[in-house]
């Protein structure tokens, strides 16, 4: 099975470790960088590049759950610098402070 599928602005991939599908949108421009990361269904992952035009696939990737975003632009034309994190990564942050406190202290 393929494991990476890749247009202009998107990159989808499948972990098989995990058995599950994520894709990544980012746009990059003078005014900053956006970020969207998406857990995508093995259904969306295997429709993703038959399209002829790269926002169809991007409209097809936003059609899944958003786990992560991150928007930063100079010049303030989405807004101010925010990040949203899912649960899971949440969880995964707060185990690694932890290990990271712990090395502090040994």
């Amino acid at each position: 099975m393929k494991t990476k599928k890749k247009g202009n602005n998107w990159t989808a991939y499948f972990d098989p470790e995990t058995g599950r599908y994520f894709a990544e949108i980012m746009y990059t421009s003078r005014e900053g960088r956006e970020q969207y990361n998406y857990e995508i269904t093995a259904d969306i992952y295997s429709r993703l590049g038959t399209f002829g035009d790269d926002v169809e696939n991007e409209r097809l990737i936003k059609t899944a759950d958003m786990t992560y975003s991150f928007e930063n632009t100079m010049y303030g034309t989405l807004g101010p610098e925010r990040t949203v994190w899912d649960e899971e990564a949440n969880e995964a942050m707060i185990k690694a402070v932890k290990r990271q406190e712990k090395k502090k202290k040994n």
